[in-house]
């Protein structure tokens, strides 16, 4: 029987599991990915496909619509299939705002868990829309007892996530240098934050970047950093925040130290606590599958 899994099977679900999931997926065989992508100005379709022998067939389908604000209707849309392994029956339809949720709180969270400074106290948020609240509940899982701040470019947006935990700021500069982690989740095409700002030891999630005209940081953090991917295949060629330095030489493929399915060998990680680490989130398919699959397996677990 196909499952039908919707926003019920949050309080199924754990952060910290997820990343776990996250990362044994990756000890499976290398996942087999197709994406197609559709432009219409700033609007995308992206369709993205994966299957990992041993753990299934994700499709997903996503619409992105940024001036769906002035129909006061959701930016984001789309659907999630599973289907079986051997078979190839459909298994589950998965509701599209679950799965990209925790898929991408949690790739980035993962990052954050093997390339966080030895002591984290601040986590800065830049942007304060759906992900950043996200960041927050998911963070908050592996770092009880940091510290928030949070920037954007429309301070009402950031006062609105105000809280004991979480304080709006609006000194960006001064708020990146005095922070240990940064999770930057906007939808930029110019680069908000600088390397110039970056203190050592910091670790930057970099999350907003989908498209091949978009970055969140500028060269110079690029050039200070240790540079990790959660995939190679579904970032490089795909992504401005890592293919526009590739094309104008700022950095070269070796510069992207490792990626998730290095995690077996220990290349997914620092090379010293003074070290400013980038990981990128290009949130390819087959995370989608392993999260679907960890979500499947969480409900029927009963």
């Amino acid at each position: 029987m196909t499952l039908s899994i919707g926003w019920e099977a949050e309080e199924k679900l754990d952060w910290i599991a997820l990343t776990k999931a996250i990362e044994a997926g990756h000890m499976l065989p290398r996942a087999e990915i197709g994406d197609t992508f559709l432009y219409r100005g700033k609007d995308t379709v992206l369709s993205r496909a994966a299957w990992i022998d041993g753990l299934g067939i994700a499709v997903k389908t996503a619409t992105i619509f940024p001036g769906n604000a002035a129909y006061d209707l959701p930016s984001v849309g789309g659907g999630v299939s599973l289907y079986e392994d051997k078979t190839g029956q459909l298994d589950a339809i998965l509701d599209f705002r679950l799965v990209t949720k925790w898929k991408t709180a949690g790739d980035s969270l993962l990052s954050a868990i093997k390339l966080a400074p030895p002591k984290v106290e601040t986590i800065l948020i830049i942007g304060a829309g759906t992900v950043a609240r996200t960041v927050i509940e998911a963070y908050s899982a592996y770092f009880p007892n940091a510290y928030y701040a949070i920037w954007s470019r429309r301070p009402e947006a950031a006062e609105a996530l105000a809280s004991d935990r979480v304080t709006p700021v609006t000194d960006l500069p001064r708020a990146v240098a005095n922070s240990h982690i940064i999770v930057s989740c906007t939808m930029a095409t110019d680069p908000v934050l600088k390397g110039e700002w970056l203190s050592p030891g910091t670790h930057l999630d970099l999350i907003g970047a989908y498209r091949p005209d978009m970055r969140e940081v500028d060269d110079e953090a690029l050039r200070r950093a240790e540079i990790f991917v959660d995939s190679r295949a579904t970032t490089m060629g795909h992504i401005g925040e890592i293919e526009i330095p590739l094309q104008s030489g700022v950095i070269t493929p070796d510069d992207l130290r490792a990626d998730f399915y290095d995690m077996a060998s220990g290349a997914f990680a620092r090379s010293g606590p003074d070290a400013i680490t980038i990981a990128k989130n290009g949130g390819g398919a087959h995370l989608d599958l392993m999260t679907c699959a960890y979500i499947r397996n969480a409900v029927t677990a009963g």
